[in-house]
């Protein structure tokens, strides 16, 4: 993984371009910047992937700009191009993904099972799933992003998975040996 020094060198100045384009005030710009990177120092140990790098900071410089948007509470709807979420170019690719997702989540122990089951198959809001499973909405909350963890762990440990530079699955296949997942 690279420090913090060397992300900050390759890419600080894409970034602040993109962040400007999107904003239109230099200092703005910077200001944004300095919080896309002391948000990426936070969670730098969340990092999966280094690979993944510039498309993760660059969905934190997104999410950041959205939030500048909202913070300002302005009556003018979000400019296409910060509102815009990427399509995929290969949703068959994303849908046969998804299949193998349902088995894996078979395999969770029970509480992660169900709450991931309750808030990500059924779409059902964090409130309900606490009420659901009789937990305190923290304690709901919680429990799905560990689910979530666990989740990936397994995927993960069973899955190959090859992503092209925009960070979407082109290829993946199960690991030898992982008769977890079937896909």
């Amino acid at each position: 993984m690279e420090s913090l020094d060397q992300i900050w060198r390759d890419y600080h100045e894409g970034l602040l371009g993109f962040i400007r384009r999107r904003v239109g005030v230099a200092d703005l710009a910077e200001d944004i910047l300095q919080d896309v990177f002391v948000k990426a120092h936070s969670r730098l140990d969340t990092l999966a992937n280094a690979d993944r790098i510039q498309n993760w900071l660059y969905q934190i410089a997104r999410n950041t700009i959205i939030d500048y948007h909202r913070a300002r509470k302005s009556a003018e709807p979000l400019p296409d191009e910060v509102a815009e979420q990427p399509e995929h170019d290969n949703d068959e690719e994303w849908l046969e993904l998804g299949k193998c997702v349902l088995p894996m989540i078979e395999t969770l122990p029970d509480g992660y099972r169900e709450a991931l089951l309750l808030s990500e198959i059924d779409g059902l809001p964090l409130k309900e799933v606490a009420e659901r499973l009789n937990l305190s909405l923290p304690g709901a909350k919680s429990r799905v992003q560990r689910g979530r963890e666990r989740l990936k762990r397994a995927f993960l440990d069973c899955c190959h998975v090859k992503f092209d530079c925009r960070g979407k699955p082109v290829d993946w296949w199960p690991k030898e040996g992982c008769a977890r997942i079937s896909c």
